[in-house]
């Protein structure tokens, strides 16, 4: 497998406040941000779908202004993560699978991203197990599905086990509270299938105490994006496919931490990344 065809890179939505005028041209129209977009990404994570279920003609949009191969992953809605904690609501779960559908071919990971569980909903790791593991055997075979948990002390081998049993990815992420990859390793292999998902999300405290606006860099995290050139090129070699997203809230402007980190690859005698070339050649567009 090729490095183009195992690494997706993109960004966690595809429109941000600051982005006019720093990624996106000043005079660009926003319905023209998506094809904008897909000539300098792989992938994007779609955030809104967390909020709700999308119109039918929203996602035929997103399919429209797309090329071939640009893949997106979306996130399962709240009031099945979060309200209803997957209990007693598959008929909402079916409806977001029928609408995400119509992105055909494009459409790649499917996210259920938990929130911190507080000991009164959930005591142990046991318990949410035994809402999880029932969920996980009935999910339709023929989608990638990812699992992130924000409960620190859940992440261990007994949890992979679970996500592994059923072909389901377990999501990495940076994210200031959580450990970081190179502990987790230490302790259980982290990936569960034959592909994994990145997540890049950084202190949203600590950077919205400085800015809400997100044209420029913040945050210097290059030795953190350092390290994670060196567990992704491991994963790599291992024939694992990855999605990878960068979130505004790790360094400030997500398409400068994307090219950033292109740069850090590139720097230790890697092979190309894909296709958004274009990328490297125009630093204007991430001034």
């Amino acid at each position: 497998m090729s490095v183009a065809d195992g690494i997706f890179l993109g960004i966690s939505a595809f429109t941000a406040s600051g982005w006019q005028g720093s990624f996106y041209p000043k005079a660009m129209q926003s319905r023209d941000f998506l094809t904008f977009y897909a000539e300098h990404f792989d992938t994007v994570e779609i955030d809104s779908t967390f909020y709700g279920v999308p119109s039918q003609n929203a996602v035929k949009n997103w399919a429209l202004k797309t090329p071939e191969r640009f893949i997106f992953s979306v996130k399962v809605p709240q009031t099945i993560t979060h309200e209803k904690v997957l209990v007693g609501c598959y008929a909402e779960f079916e409806q977001f699978l029928h609408t995400m559908d119509i992105l055909g071919e494009k459409l790649g990971p499917i996210v259920f991203q938990f929130p911190f569980f507080n000991r009164w909903k959930f005591p142990r790791q046991a318990h949410f197990l035994a809402i999880l593991v029932p969920f996980l055997k009935k999910l339709p075979k023929d989608y990638k599905f990812a699992v992130e948990i924000r409960n620190k002390t859940w992440l261990d081998v007994r949890f992979a086990y679970f996500l592994r049993e059923y072909n389901v990815a377990l999501v990495l992420q940076d994210l200031f509270y959580m450990p970081s990859q190179l502990e987790l390793a230490q302790k259980f292999d982290q990936i569960t299938t034959d592909w994994t998902y990145i997540r890049w999300l950084g202190d949203r405290k600590e950077i919205e105490q400085q800015t809400r606006t997100w044209e420029k860099t913040i945050v210097d995290r290059t030795n953190q994006l350092s390290g994670w050139v060196d567990f992704c090129q491991q994963i790599q070699k291992r024939g694992v496919r990855q999605y990878i997203y960068a979130n505004n809230h790790f360094e400030g402007n997500s398409p400068a931490t994307i090219e950033k980190f292109r740069n850090l690859w590139y720097a230790k005698g890697l092979p190309e990344l894909g296709k958004p070339r274009r990328m490297r050649q125009e630093p204007s567009l991430f001034g």
